[in-house]
């Protein structure tokens, strides 16, 4: 429903109607113009705030438009009740509102018209364009945002002069506040007409399509990662960009839809969405060898279709839910996983992948994540309470949000030893469930009365003077990642296309800064404050980075918790029993087990503070080996290995289609002997299409 404020605007407005029409039939001026004061602001703040409620008015018949021309009829009704009828600003208001009602149409027409020519085929980033076709700056943003609110808006000046009019029976303001508002409205028309013709435009599809291909050829890509998503599922494809910058190959990112791009975080990678199926069957991909998927969804098929490619599913964590033994894993010819776990969930599965197709890489993200050395002396310990989200059934294994996130979270902050809790959920949290949204809240309510208290008490008092060196550091670290990153507000689609070439320069900078912000931030509040942490920063490994202990539901969250060697704890929301949730989830097997009322917390927390009885120390570094791999060579070597090997694979099967012979069974070795004799690099290209393809969703 938006803001107590946006409610609030959205209610004067409704109500500021009947008002009107009440003043009109009085009649009143000065209540007539104060009635349309209230209207005209709310109306201003609920587009300036992109309010939820703007949208849903429509849906109940009092869109923009027909509140604009209610108001105007009223102000007409209030001319003919005070006797006005007769007067020559009557009819030049009625005209008035007539013909500023015959611009709206042409300006409508323009603004989609600009829109629509500027909206490319495709839309890239770290590709250049710019020196292969022309694309000019955007229109002017005062023009093109909120266009129709401001069109609108216009009839503010004849209005006003119009009631100046009826108040003081001088016909100088209505004619003059109406003069100005029909000028105002075709200047605004006129103003967008430059931009739908000549060299304002962008070139049409065919032309940005061969300068993609032109630079296709140029950079000749061999590693792409593919994804395909929700708007939402952003950080499925964030988590690899560091992974996809290390890669040994050329590496390029392709995505199917806007919004992903929109999200993304930057990359010196390039970036391709290409939203047309046709359009990317139709890319030449003829030097991709190996293409990475991080999700299973219906669009995946545009790629798989290209036999010169070798596809595999890298996905976007590793746990034991069913999705990562999804059948549709089938289609790809390669699966990788972090570990050994990995290989044995998909054989207990029996969902038809093939014990053959599937190799260990490691997790290479998971390189930040630091190896526990135990608490510091002194330093309250910190456990981490990281829940996953409700998903998209009932199922009470899900989340321990609904049944034990407030008996986890008072257990811990009622600890006899005192600990600082941190409050991370996952970024879905409350999306579909309104009971887990509202268990949500009570547990932020926990923590942050918590805190307040904590801060109030002189066990916990923290050094003032480094809190606000910290908070200044912070800022000025965060002025700096502005500058870099440009805050500033940037063009549409087609101007940040042509410029959105990252600087490998500044790119590092601001991974430096980042990492400094990070420190700042947890100096910035004291040792033992609890924390509520909903935004993307601090990032989650972030917080596991400073925390001693983790509490957290099956998800990869645990599987990836275990790279640091840390003591944790899983809740059995669905009260499987021990025995047999351990044997359901391979992840839990070295972690206390908790029931849904969180009383065998103190196990955790024995371990945490005393690591002689931490009696799973051993469990868990044997666990991290069979669940991610072992430490050497690293992740990122044994990612970058696994990827030569299958483009090698990639360029025998495609020798064996030039020369009319099969490499099935035979010896890599040799068959790579002649890859390497023969040169070939642009075996088969894709074939090319017509027509729409677009496939359906698949879940995973």
């Amino acid at each position: 429903m938006g803001s107590a404020a946006e409610l609030a605007a959205a209610a004067l407005m409704m109500l500021g109607f009947p008002c009107l029409m009440l003043a009109a039939l009085l009649p009143s001026v000065a209540a007539f113009a104060a009635a349309a004061a209230v209207t005209y602001l709310a109306d201003h703040y609920l587009h300036r705030r992109g309010s939820y409620l703007v949208n849903r008015l429509s849906k109940v018949r009092a869109g923009l438009s027909i509140r604009f021309l209610i108001r105007q009829l009223l102000l007409v009704l209030l001319l003919a009740r005070l006797d006005l009828s007769d007067s020559m600003v009557f009819y030049a208001a009625i005209a008035c509102f007539l013909a500023f009602y015959g611009f709206q149409a042409p300006h409508g027409a323009l603004i989609t018209l600009i829109r629509l020519r500027r909206k490319m085929p495709v839309a890239t980033r770290n590709v250049d364009l710019g020196s292969r076709i022309r694309i000019p700056d955007a229109p002017p943003r005062r023009l093109l945002s909120r266009s129709a609110e401001k069109m609108l808006h216009l009839d503010l000046v004849a209005v006003v002069g119009v009631l100046i009019t009826a108040a003081t029976d001088n016909n100088v303001y209505g004619f003059a506040g109406i003069a100005l508002t029909l000028v105002l409205a075709f200047g605004y028309v006129a103003a967008l007409v430059p931009f739908v013709r000549g060299r304002k435009t962008p070139p049409n599809a065919e032309k940005v399509l061969a300068a993609v291909d032109d630079w296709l050829r140029e950079y000749r890509p061999e590693t792409v990662l593919y994804f395909s998503g929700s708007k939402d599922s952003a950080y499925q494809v964030n988590m690899w960009l560091e992974t996809m910058e290390q890669l040994d190959t050329k590496p390029l990112i392709i995505l199917r839809e806007r919004a992903i791009l929109e999200r993304m975080a930057p990359t010196t990678v390039p970036v391709i969405c290409v939203p047309g199926g046709v359009h990317l069957m139709n890319m030449d991909l003829s030097t991709v060898r190996v293409a990475l998927y991080a999700a299973n969804v219906g669009k995946n098929i545009h790629m798989l279709r290209v036999p010169t490619i070798k596809h595999v599913f890298i996905g976007h964590g590793d746990s034991d839910k069913l999705a990562s033994v999804n059948p549709f894993s089938k289609v790809y010819d390669e699966v990788w996983t972090a570990g050994r776990a990995g290989r044995d969930r998909y054989a207990i599965a029996d969902v038809g992948v093939r014990d053959d197709d599937i190799v260990e890489v490691g997790r290479p993200q998971l390189a930040p994540i630091q190896s526990w050395q135990g608490v510091p002396e002194g330093r309250i310990p910190t456990v981490l309470y990281a829940p996953t989200w409700e998903g998209w059934d009932d199922n009470p294994g899900n989340t321990s949000i609904l049944l034990a996130g407030e008996n986890i979270v008072k257990r811990l902050l009622a600890a006899d030893r005192p600990v600082r809790v941190l409050y991370k959920p996952h970024p879905f949290t409350g999306t579909r469930s309104a009971q887990a949204k509202a268990a949500h809240e009570r547990i932020t309510a926990l923590v942050e009365k918590a805190a307040a208290e904590h801060a109030a008490d002189p066990r916990f008092a923290a050094d003032a003077a480094a809190q606000s060196a910290a908070k200044a550091e912070l800022a000025r670290i965060e002025a700096r990642i502005a500058e870099l990153t440009g805050a500033a507000e940037k063009g549409d689609e087609a101007e940040a296309t042509r410029d959105g070439m990252v600087d490998p320069a500044k790119h590092a900078e601001v991974a430096r800064l980042r990492a400094d912000w990070n420190d700042a931030y947890w100096r910035s509040f004291g040792a033992g404050e609890h924390r509520v942490i909903t935004g993307a920063e601090p990032r989650l490994y972030d917080c596991f980075n400073v925390s001693d202990a983790m509490v957290s539901d099956i998800s990869s969250v645990v599987s990836d918790f275990i790279a640091s060697g840390k003591p944790y704890a899983v809740t059995d929301s669905a009260e499987l029993g021990v025995e047999e949730f351990k044997r359901q989830n391979t992840a839990v097997r070295a972690a206390v087990i908790l029931s849904n009322s969180a009383a065998e917390l103190g196990e955790l927390l024995a371990a945490v503070t005393d690591t002689a009885a931490d009696a799973q120390a051993a469990d868990r570094q044997e666990l991290k080996r069979y669940l991610l791999g072992p430490d050497e060579p690293a992740s990122i070597d044994q990612f970058n290995s696994a990827v030569r090997q299958l483009a090698q694979k990639a360029e025998v099967r495609n020798l064996g289609q030039e020369t009319g012979t099969s490499s099935a069974g035979g010896d890599l070795s040799s068959d790579s002997e002649l890859v390497a004799d023969s040169g070939l690099a642009n075996a088969l290209p894709g074939q090319r299409v017509t027509g729409d393809t677009d496939g359906a969703t698949v879940t995973g």
